[in-house]
């Protein structure tokens, strides 16, 4: 017996989370089912983790409920995304997409802004690199029964459903991630709210509501990190997150963090001092 949990998320999608909760996956990896309603088929978003995947996928079946799963599409490369890829090939025999090619199985990459004609509905690309470099979101514009008229957009790692994101420097940057931010925002034209599904944590009500927050969040840091630095030499040399330097910024910034997430928050802070480096030089 699976301990995943399912819970319905839009009328287009039923999430189902892995049970591998910890400090990087909150409550456990979001797979998502799509499908509209009335479809003989389905597609599968990040199968999650590689340990407890033979459960997890039995779970996905149980919410597959007999359909034929078209495709599996992959937010980003992240062990926690793409770790089950194996076995759910194995369990639904349906060709895997992602943004690297080391990564799509028996389909081609995926490709920016592209609509994929899958389950019943329309699954628009969404480039949102940052957190990675090959980080995308999947924009649901039909799944717009209330309370969100403007649709749903699975944003994997991008936008959590709880807390902030890491970046994965030198993968992933702060211009990348600031320009996708803005990107997501942009979604909710006409004032009509998307909501946010993601790969961790609960669906958010707006992704132009928590975009704005997490850019606000993210240029804080920045402010923080320009006044932390201001006292030191000159850093002339490309920004290493493993360096000493790196190290303390983050003790200083971070001073109550648990060691678990250290190295993480290391690379978002790298991130960050690499993006003031270059974009304020005098």
């Amino acid at each position: 017996m699976s301990s995943s949990t399912i819970m319905a998320s839009s009328q287009f999608t039923t999430r189902i989370t892995q049970d591998n909760p910890s400090g990087m996956t909150l409550s456990g990896t979001n797979t998502y089912v799509i499908a509209a309603p009335g479809s003989d088929t389905a597609v599968v978003v990040d199968p999650g983790l590689a340990e407890g995947a033979e459960a997890h996928a039995e779970a996905v079946a149980e919410v597959v409920d007999g359909r034929t799963v078209e495709l599996i599409l992959i937010t980003h490369h992240h062990l926690d995304h793409t770790g089950a890829v194996q076995a759910f090939t194995q369990r639904f025999g349906a060709p895997v997409r992602a943004v690297q090619q080391q990564w799509s199985d028996q389909a081609a990459p995926l490709v920016a802004h592209e609509v994929i004609h899958a389950a019943g509905t329309k699954i628009r690309v969404v480039p949102t690199p940052g957190h990675t470099s090959d980080s995308v979101s999947f924009f649901l514009p039909d799944d717009n029964a209330a309370p969100h008229p403007g649709g749903t957009v699975l944003t994997g790692d991008t936008i959590l459903g709880e807390g902030t994101t890491m970046l994965d420097y030198p993968d992933g940057t702060l211009d990348d991630y600031l320009s996708s931010l803005t990107f997501l925002a942009a979604l909710e034209g006409g004032g009509r709210q998307v909501a946010v599904l993601p790969a961790h944590g609960p669906t958010l009500d707006s992704v132009a509501r928590t975009a704005e927050e997490y850019r606000a969040h993210r240029l804080e840091r920045v402010d923080q990190l320009r006044e932390l630095i201001q006292d030191l030499p000159p850093i002339i040399t490309p920004v290493d997150w493993e360096s000493v330097v790196v190290h303390d910024l983050s003790l200083r910034l971070y001073p109550k963090l648990p060691d678990m997430v250290r190295g993480p928050a290391k690379k978002t802070l790298a991130a960050t001092l690499d993006y003031l480096l270059r974009n304020e030089k005098d």
